[in-house]
């Protein structure tokens, strides 16, 4: 059911490069291109976690949760999630879903597939094209005042165009430090509801701050952080690469 022989390579390359990933971060010298469609403030955010245009240069994302391993083909967004009963992913044309068992997997497929990726690219997903950026309320929680920029999309980018985020970042730093976000997935409609991701540990993986735990908060009436919700999302085995699978690793499995 699973490319046992792919993943097995590609897991033996993610254990190679966890010594790596778990070093003390660093902000490094990044040498790019400031491209002028991003906001100044936005683009040091970028800068501070690697550089918007060194992680377009790669081509391979990969990272697990819990018992699942999501890999992600970064040019063209192809996926592939497997778990020991049931596998699914994108192949660039449709979404596909491959269990051991019917009912094996529980959920929406379509709605799947990518939503821990855009969590886990943050802050890089931001600057897809077909992006339109502009100026948020700062987030107030203890005492401190967090910028933001709310990122919306043009017309028919996506399965969700009208789903909006807003990021914000340490006004020192720069480093991001919250995610608001709207679901508009079954909907096709905007909306004013936001839910709230604070980003509460973050880890070098090859040059780049990526999210290492992320955990959701509850909102007073205007929207500000109260209390976390729920259990936090732990990103294990981390990977990015300039490696380019083949078409035939995000395809469905056949029989």
């Amino acid at each position: 059911m699973k490319k046992l022989a792919v993943v097995f390579v590609l897991t033996f390359t993610i254990v190679s490069c966890k010594k790596e990933a778990k070093k003390d971060v660093k902000q490094k010298e990044v040498v790019e291109v400031k491209e002028s469609k991003f906001p100044s403030e936005l683009h040091k955010v970028f800068q501070f976690h690697g550089g918007i245009s060194n992680w377009k240069s790669n081509h391979l994302l990969s990272f697990n949760i819990n018992d699942e391993t999501h890999t992600v083909a970064l040019q063209s967004r192809k996926t592939v999630i497997n778990a020991p009963k049931y596998s699914l992913g994108f192949d660039g044309n449709q979404v596909w879903l491959d269990e051991e068992n019917d009912g094996d997997y529980k959920g929406n497929p379509k709605f799947y597939y990518n939503l821990y990726f855009y969590f886990y690219a943050m802050p890089f997903v931001l600057g897809d094209n077909g992006i339109v950026y502009e100026k948020a309320e700062d987030l107030v929680f203890e005492n401190v005042k967090y910028p933001g920029f709310k990122i919306s999309y043009k017309a028919n980018i996506g399965n969700s165009s009208n789903d909006n985020y807003i990021v914000y970042y340490n006004p020192e730093t720069y480093k991001m430090e919250w995610l608001a976000y709207t679901v508009t997935f079954n909907s096709k409609t905007s909306s004013n509801r936001y839910n709230l991701i604070k980003y509460k540990k973050w880890e070098n993986v090859n040059g780049f701050l990526l999210p290492n735990e992320i955990i959701w908060y509850a909102q007073d009436k205007n929207g500000l952080p109260t209390k976390p919700v729920g259990n936090s999302v732990k990103f294990t085995l981390p990977l990015i690469s300039k490696t380019k699978m083949a078409n035939s690793f995000f395809e469905k499995p056949k029989g």
